[in-house]
């Protein structure tokens, strides 16, 4: 990778660790590749697990019409799931960890195969599927105000901010997404809601797509790893401190304090 880009990526990296906001990328470079982009972000998660910190999964972003509306993007995002973005359930979480938080609600699925594109399958996906469990995901982006193009959210990689698992583990066989329903709660307030179907017309799917997707940049999905599809509803701002809940009918729930 030029040095450029290098230099663009440090600056992203250190807008991450400081947790203050630096201008969008394509207000300088509207025309920002996004091979360019992906490289920044491939190039940030290696100096990442260089300094100790593990890859563990993937996520697909602003697959949800309601999302890519939200952020005015126009097309998914993807990023990679290490393990120091993973935080524990019923724990608090430090919203000054953050830059401008919101809160996604969505299925993560724990592989027990690999899976490499590109024709992936939904078949493929279900026999490589160990467990599901219910998931928050807090997307934070390293730019001002959220005004991202798809080039600046995937050279950051995919505004992953933190991850919070559930603890309830459940197989493909016990789960019908077409009738799935995800909520999000702060405190008693409902603030969000949305059918499983919003992802891609279903989480195994957006999983399928975001597989043969990444294959062109020589990436596969591996036993182990956790692969987050999508948020069945619209993020919602994580600006105060409350109970945070995210439920889903047939799967669970997973629960933290925003503090």
């Amino acid at each position: 990778m030029d040095q450029h880009l290098v230099s663009i990526a440090d600056a992203i990296e250190a807008a991450r660790r400081e947790r203050r906001a630096i201008t969008p990328l394509t207000d300088a470079l509207p025309d920002l590749a996004l091979a360019d982009s992906v490289a920044i972000q491939q190039h940030n998660v290696r100096c990442r697990i260089a300094d100790g910190d593990r890859l563990v999964g993937y996520k697909l972003g602003n697959i949800a019409k309601a999302m890519q509306e939200a952020f005015g993007v126009d097309q998914p995002d993807y990023g990679h799931l290490l393990a120091g973005d993973f935080l524990l359930e019923n724990r608090p979480v430090q919203l000054d960890r953050f830059i401008e938080p919101f809160a996604e609600v969505e299925p993560a699925f724990l592989l027990k195969d690999r899976l490499e594109g590109p024709n992936v399958t939904v078949a493929d996906v279900i026999r490589a599927t160990e467990y599901v469990l219910p998931a928050v995901e807090i997307i934070d982006s390293r730019f001002k105000d959220w005004r991202i193009q798809i080039a600046d959210t995937l050279a950051d990689n995919g505004s992953v901010g933190a991850i919070v698992l559930g603890t309830t583990p459940k197989p493909l066989t016990e789960l019908d997404f077409s009738a799935m329903h995800g909520t999000l709660h702060y405190d008693d307030e409902q603030v969000g809601s949305g059918p499983a179907s919003a992802v891609l017309g279903n989480p195994i799917a957006a999983i399928a797509w975001v597989c043969n997707e990444l294959s062109q940049y020589g990436i596969a999905f591996e036993p182990g790893q956790i692969i987050l599809p999508g948020s069945c509803l619209e993020a919602v701002p994580l600006k105060r401190a409350a109970t945070v809940t995210a439920e889903f009918n047939g799967l669970g729930r997973v629960q933290f304090e925003a503090v």
